[in-house]
């Protein structure tokens, strides 16, 4: 929401709105020069404007009931967004994982080399502000559009792209999807859309017929795929590898860790080929250079400092297997003891996935739980009684012998963890809610 905020202003329009509570986006909307304002009053509605709504937002918001009795326009989000990307090409990423990450390396790739693109992401990509710093949107004046497709809600399906990467198809958001056929065909209806696919090689790109180019993240790729990362291996706090296709061998490096991220990597520069790269677009090798000062998005193992020795990180990860690439990533640094803290996000996700996120963070070495982060949420009907206790009781079926604990509230986590921090220790906070809280306590100084 505050990324089309910050693109509708740029492009001249008169632009306000409101959010329940601060945040660094309404920061950065502030200090470009708009005045959001904190908490909802029907009273704050324009009576000229056309009404622009999240997912988030019920029916009963005082301010959307208010627009409605005045007859005003409303809009979803993914209305407004399918309105400006209409006017540009259209690079939609869509995908249970990666999807935030991989647009921000597709941006930071046209920025680099520049092609000075349009962009919408989830995430503050630093250094893409026109400031030097971070931003999660801008206006270039590029003939390409990056926007992340979101298929929480289903309204990826409003978008038209002239690429389409689906990164992986993992059933995510409970509340909205009855399974994974429901979820399947919404994702061919995306696929359909656009004038070239790409897909990750195995089940995405065997299911979805209008596939052009398949990506891999590994060296037992199958060898049909178009685009392939081969000889992978972690340096430095990154990783190196070749990428093998239609422009031959490309060596990449990268400067942040994990498989997961060359995944990601792979996926951005095969969407770069399929959008014409050495054509409309800066060659392919020219664009993959540029990833090696991809410096990461915000909260995607976002790396906040340090406390007493310990590295502190923070990652957005809410679903298991989010949860257990970025842990082993993190494995990839030098370390004495992996440090998690969880924060499950969601009830309905908890109540779903509890098994897997104990398989997941059992690769910790010290887990500690915090109760749900509810969002939208309220522990009622068939949600009553879920807690984030389910989470660290798998954790620990799943990790016998290691410390796993329950501490519900961030306070606690502080109390228990801040006084063991030791030198060579790496300490993460993982969740979607407000877990990065304590991140941020610990590199600033805080607590005990």
């Amino acid at each position: 929401m505050s990324g089309l905020a910050l693109v509708c202003h740029g492009l001249g329009s008169e632009v306000s709105g409101s959010d329940r509570s601060d945040s660094t986006y309404m920061a950065r909307l502030r200090a470009a020069g708009l005045n959001p304002s904190l908490g909802h009053d029907p009273e704050q509605v324009p009576a000229e404007a056309e009404i622009v709504v999240s997912t988030a937002i019920g029916d009963d918001n005082v301010e959307l009931v208010r627009a409605r009795e005045r007859g005003q326009r409303v809009l979803h989000r993914a209305d407004l967004l399918a309105e400006l990307t209409r006017t540009k090409r259209l690079i939609a990423v869509a995908g249970a994982h990666g999807k935030t990450t991989t647009s921000g390396m597709i941006a930071h790739a046209l920025q680099r080399a520049g092609a000075d693109p349009a962009f919408i992401l989830g995430g503050e990509l630093p250094g893409a502000g026109p400031d030097g710093g971070g931003a999660n949107a801008g206006w270039g004046a590029g003939e390409v559009i990056v926007a992340e497709a979101d298929e929480s809600d289903g309204s990826f399906l409003r978008l038209e792209p002239d690429v389409a990467l689906i990164t992986n198809v993992e059933l995510d958001h409970h509340s909205h999807w009855s399974g994974e056929a429901e979820l399947w065909r919404a994702f061919e209806g995306f696929a359909a859309s656009a004038r070239a696919v790409v897909a990750e090689a195995g089940e995405p790109a065997r299911r979805l017929a209008a596939t052009c180019s398949f990506t891999v993240d590994s060296e037992g790729a199958p060898p049909s795929a178009d685009l392939r990362a081969t000889s992978i291996r972690a340096a430095a706090g990154g990783s190196e590898f070749e990428l093998r296709g239609p422009a031959g061998t490309i060596a990449v490096r990268l400067s942040v860790p994990g498989r997961h991220n060359v995944a990601n990597a792979t996926s951005a520069l095969a969407v770069l080929h399929a959008a014409g790269a050495g054509e409309s677009l800066p060659p392919l090798a020219e664009l993959a250079a540029t990833l090696e000062s991809f410096p990461g998005m915000g909260r995607r193992l976002e790396r906040k400092g340090e406390r007493s020795g310990a590295l502190i990180f923070d990652d957005y990860a809410h679903h298991p297997t989010e949860v257990a690439a970025s842990l082993a990533a993190l494995r990839e640094l030098p370390h004495r003891r992996l440090i998690a803290v969880f924060q499950p996000h969601l009830y309905s996700r908890t109540k779903a996935l509890a098994p897997r996120f104990g398989r997941a963070l059992a690769t910790a070495d010290v887990v500690g739980v915090l109760d749900v982060y509810a969002a939208r949420e309220q522990a009622t009907g068939e949600l009553e009684g879920v807690s984030g206790l389910s989470v660290a009781r798998e954790t620990a079926s799943a990790a016998p012998g290691r410390r796993v604990l329950w501490l519900q509230r961030i306070e606690t986590a502080e109390r228990v963890l801040l006084p063991e921090l030791a030198e060579g220790d790496v300490l993460v906070t993982i969740g979607a809610g407000d877990v990065f809280r304590f991140a941020d306590r610990l590199v600033e100084g805080g607590g005990l």
